[in-house]
């Protein structure tokens, strides 16, 4: 068993075991064990780095076993440098929202921490999968646990928020299975994805793929105009399943591109370039000009999602090294970012249970330490300098102005969007004198709320000040990603 194996299956075998404790008088030890198989999940992950070797585009720690050898379908896991940070990211956000949740979730605790690790040994799969079906697998089965969170400790209209997330994405990936089944059979019975970048491809068919791949990534991203289901979904979850969500269940769409749609229709990729940069601007500019005027702070925060999302598929599809390069950088970024921006939201919410913006306002007033790291993180959310927010999208801008310049400027006048509603939102929120008497009794956050934005604010300054750690790992893999898609896969 290696190190990829102990990252996916240590917290899926601890949530099992928080699944099997059972009773909510039992909550205080639920909590401990879900704390310590986060903790230990995190500390899994931190070799990978260590060990992982710069100036190679191979995939490294690799392993395969036979899984299902009828249909050779095998277990085979490994990363580069697209993907180490993805699943580092995953399990550090897992210990954020286990601290989040301590007190919060006071019924069905096992479940509700079992269901979290489990979801993150999930998702740390889909990123380590060189197997088209076991991909598949831990594509859909994140499905499961996050639709339960919904479904279970969600608001007022859970259920129909838990029926749409899962619609929704389940439809789009159906035609991603039948792209998966297609290129087993044309590769001569493998799933193996190594094999599948190799395949001569017709014009039609990769055309046919690429949209087939796009049906289910772009749902999951989620891209405009499919993005609908996301802010309905946000408003229901529970504040751990918004930062999740929005933290890592959305990277995996993103990620779907770079390993699937990119490397196997190259050609298809490039001429249906135009498509995904217009869908990208859309959402950048569109979907924040929606942010602007949204009254509940998770809706606003949805949106802002959608926008930031939309520089990552932009700059996937710009074709340079700084475009690929920066639009991974945003994800890991918005991983940090988005869920502190919910779990401060979350913070407001347990207090007053409310999350409209006009409930609130002189926050700052009666909350200093908490309204000093919601600056933090509004900042980040509009890009400031010194912040991870602004790293990838800077990387981004950069790479549409080597591309095209007027592309880069349309990009770049976006992000004053981004600044004006998380702005807007702060400014009302925390600023000015007390606005009400549910303000007024607020008490200032708590040493395990100060340790869980803590660690998120020191993410946010690290990556925005040193951005170093995360960029030289991905140098090689993507400039190799982007010499496979410049040659030819037509017959």
């Amino acid at each position: 068993m290696g190190l990829l194996s102990l990252a996916i299956w240590t917290p899926i075998v601890f949530g099992v075991v928080l699944l099997a404790l059972g009773r909510d008088d039992q909550a205080r030890s639920v909590r401990w064990v879900a704390l310590i198989g986060a903790l230990v999940s995190f500390l899994v992950t931190l070799p990978l780095y260590d060990g992982f070797k710069l100036g190679t585009d191979a995939m490294q720690f690799v392993e395969k076993a036979t899984w299902i050898e009828r249909f050779n379908i095998n277990y085979h896991l490994g990363v580069d440098g697209i993907s180490l940070w993805l699943v580092i990211l995953t399990a550090f956000i897992n210990v954020v929202v286990v601290i989040a949740g301590w007190e919060v979730i006071t019924r069905r605790v096992n479940q509700y921490m079992g269901a979290f690790l489990i979801l993150s040994g999930l998702m740390i799969g889909v990123f380590c999968a060189l197997d088209g079906m076991l991909f598949y697998v831990f594509f859909e089965a994140t499905l499961i646990p996050m639709y339960l969170i919904i479904g279970i400790w969600g608001g007022p209209n859970k259920i129909y928020a838990a029926f749409k997330f899962f619609l929704y994405t389940l439809l789009g990936s159906l035609l991603m299975l039948i792209a998966l089944v297609f290129l087993y059979v044309k590769s001569g019975g493998s799933f193996d994805l190594s094999t599948w970048y190799k395949l001569p491809l017709s014009s039609t068919t990769q055309t046919l793929l690429f949209f087939a791949f796009l049906s289910a990534f772009a749902v999951k991203v989620p891209m405009w105009p499919v993005h609908t289901w996301l802010p309905d979904v946000h408003v229901e979850a529970p504040t751990g399943g918004s930062a999740v969500l929005a933290a890592i269940m959305l990277k995996l769409g993103a990620y779907g591109f770079l390993r699937f749609s990119l490397p196997i229709a190259p050609d298809a990729s490039r001429e249906w370039a135009w498509l995904m940069i217009t869908l990208s601007l859309v959402a950048v500019v569109y979907v924040g000009l929606v942010a602007m005027v949204q009254k509940d702070m998770k809706k606003l925060v949805a949106y802002s999602s959608v926008a930031h999302m939309g520089f990552v598929t932009l700059g996937f599809f710009i074709f340079n090294d700084l475009g690929v390069s920066g639009g991974i950088v945003q994800m890991i970024a918005h991983g940090f970012v988005s869920a502190a921006m919910f779990l401060s939201i979350g913070v407001l919410y347990d207090r007053v249970h409310s999350r409209e913006i006009e409930s609130y306002g002189g926050v700052v007033n009666t909350m200093p330490k908490f309204t000093a790291f919601a600056l933090l993180f509004a900042m980040a959310n509009c890009g400031l300098p010194g912040t991870a927010g602004f790293v990838g999208e800077w990387m981004v801008i950069l790479g549409a102005v080597k591309a095209n310049f007027w592309l880069g400027f349309a990009a770049a006048s976006a992000l004053i969007f981004g600044a004006a509603y998380t702005l807007w939102m702060f400014k009302r929120v925390y600023l000015g004198p007390v606005a009400n008497k549910h303000v007024k009794e607020l008490v200032d956050i708590n040493a395990r709320e100060f340790t869980m934005l803590a660690l998120l604010a020191a993410a946010v300054m690290f990556m925005g000040v040193y951005p170093k750690p995360f960029t030289d790992v991905m140098d090689s893999s993507v400039a190799g990603l982007l010499k496979h898609v410049a040659v030819s896969k037509l017959p």
